[in-house]
């Protein structure tokens, strides 16, 4: 069943690099370069799947309450919400370690953002990590361990949940992995402000199938795989972004949502 049709905001593949980027960390991205299209696009219920799987949708929704109370505080979230996010994709994926290495905190208000730092909803089509920058965020973080660290499967695995809701205003958009061709993933340079990362922005093609989840609630959280060094036909990479939903009231709040990156390492 269509739950909406909304506008999604493609990029188009040309010879040249798109870059994206901001001018301090956790900060709102300020550089682009790139050309884009808006395309209308219908969008599914998500809550009308059977239940899906990261290794062959690349998402799942799961109903998960967390033991946090402000998702602003920086220290219940690293005491509290990592260890919630490692235990339960640990559970979800069997994976053997779990560790939490990133997070970002977004807010729909562009005061609140310049404020506190915080980073908007992103409007461009894309896929976080690419073949190459899956495997650098290791080395990145890990430089002395990253060849054992990475001598077997990794994942990186995102955990998405509204902290003040239900989500009403830019919603999510996720697309079923298996309709993402790999000829739709166009890499593009993430310029931070520490360093320079590399993601997938996306190409509209008609083949794609795009899912939401209306309504979601601070219990609820969409887990969705961003990368996986297997390459037997699983998902690899599960491209997302938020969208204008026509059915969104005039007085709609600002979206707020927390998203958790991962590495998921399995013997």
């Amino acid at each position: 069943m269509v739950a909406t049709t909304g506008s999604l905001t493609f990029t188009v593949n040309t010879s040249e690099k798109p870059v994206s980027g901001s001018t301090v960390p956790g900060g709102r991205i300020k550089q682009h370069k790139g050309r884009r299209n808006v395309v209308p696009v219908a969008i599914g219920n998500g809550r009308d799947l059977r239940e899906t799987a990261l290794d062959r949708e690349g998402f799942r929704l799961v109903h998960s309450p967390s033991a946090v109370a402000d998702f602003y505080d920086e220290d219940a979230l690293r005491q509290v919400y990592y260890p919630e996010i490692e235990g339960f994709i640990g559970n979800l994926t069997g994976a053997s370690r779990v560790t939490v290495f990133d997070h970002t905190l977004r807010h729909g208000d562009e005061g609140e953002q310049e404020k506190h730092q915080l980073r908007e909803p992103v409007r461009i089509v894309h896929n976080d990590y690419t073949d190459w920058s899956g495997p650098q965020r290791v080395r990145d973080l890990y430089p002395e361990d990253a060849n054992r660290m990475l001598a077997g499967r990794m994942a990186i695995i995102q955990a998405w949940r509204p902290i003040a809701g239900p989500i009403r205003r830019d919603p999510l958009a996720i697309c079923d992995a298996r309709s993402l061709d790999p000829r739709d993933l166009i890499a593009a340079e993430r310029r931070h402000a520490e360093r320079i990362g590399e993601i997938y922005h996306v190409a509209h093609s008609a083949a794609q199938r795009w899912y939401c989840f209306p309504d979601m609630t601070p219990d609820e959280v969409l887990i969705f795989k961003c990368y996986d060094s297997l390459r037997d036909g699983l998902a690899r990479f599960t491209a997302h972004g938020s969208f204008d939903d026509p059915n969104t009231p005039p007085d709609a709040p600002p979206r707020q949502s927390i998203e958790i990156r991962t590495f998921a390492f399995f013997d």
